[in-house]
């Protein structure tokens, strides 16, 4: 089997303390999450419904799961009763429907408002703007189920280290005026994820609190 263990603890070993790692587990079979269980890991992350269901029912319980994909509305009641954190919050709606379908599980879900700030059109997330109007607009204080712990981003997949490392300090620096606007007394907003296996050294220079790390722990995709 790929050194899961050997991979796992060479990723931990340079993370920063107050750094949490969540372990890209998409795409790749339960015995290569038991090794990394096996060595303490608990947080995984997962971007397919059906794939996050079939791994919840057959590992171990006290499993943190993250959604970390493009999460459609009409999926959320499928997670709803387990997952931990939804790490891309794209839209009024999409939070709206989250609220609902944690109410019906008597939880509360921890979300992270996902920014686009790559300048890939493929990928998903608020503008600048469109987040900061969403948190004008105010609706989000009154769901009781979901709590806003924080943003996330995913920086462009490029060769440029200068641009990736813009793309972050744009994230943090927005990060800090939410917060200060929004969130100054609220002590659970607190995540900034951002950072995966090709440019995690350079989140960690641009305040990340949170990698999402898959390839340089479990190796290529196994299907």
């Amino acid at each position: 089997m790929y050194d899961v263990k050997g991979h796992l603890h060479e990723v931990l070993d340079s993370l920063p303390q107050g750094v949490r790692l969540v372990a890209i587990s998409k795409y790749h079979p339960n015995e290569y999450i038991e090794a990394a269980y096996a060595e303490g890991q608990r947080v995984f992350g997962e971007s397919h419904e059906q794939e996050l269901r079939q791994k919840h029912e057959s590992l171990p319980k006290d499993i943190e799961w993250h959604f970390i994909g493009h999460l459609q509305t009409n999926k959320v009641k499928y997670i709803a009763p387990y997952v931990t954190m939804i790490q891309a919050v794209d839209s009024i709606r999409l939070l709206r429907e989250i609220n609902k379908q944690a109410e019906r599980s008597g939880r509360v879900i921890k979300v992270l408002l996902e920014l686009h700030i790559a300048e890939e059109s493929t990928k998903y997330g608020l503008t600048l703007d469109a987040c900061r109007e969403l948190l004008e607009a105010g609706e989000w204080r009154q769901m009781q189920y979901v709590r806003i712990c924080g943003l996330m981003m995913m920086a462009s997949f490029v060769d440029d280290p200068d641009q990736i490392r813009r793309e972050m300090q744009t994230a943090r620096d927005f990060y800090d005026e939410v917060k200060a606007k929004y969130f100054d007394e609220d002590d659970a907003f607190c995540e900034r994820s951002w950072g995966m296996s090709e440019d995690y050294p350079i989140a960690l220079d641009t305040g990340s609190t949170m990698v999402r790390i898959g390839t340089a722990i479990f190796g290529p995709r196994v299907y």
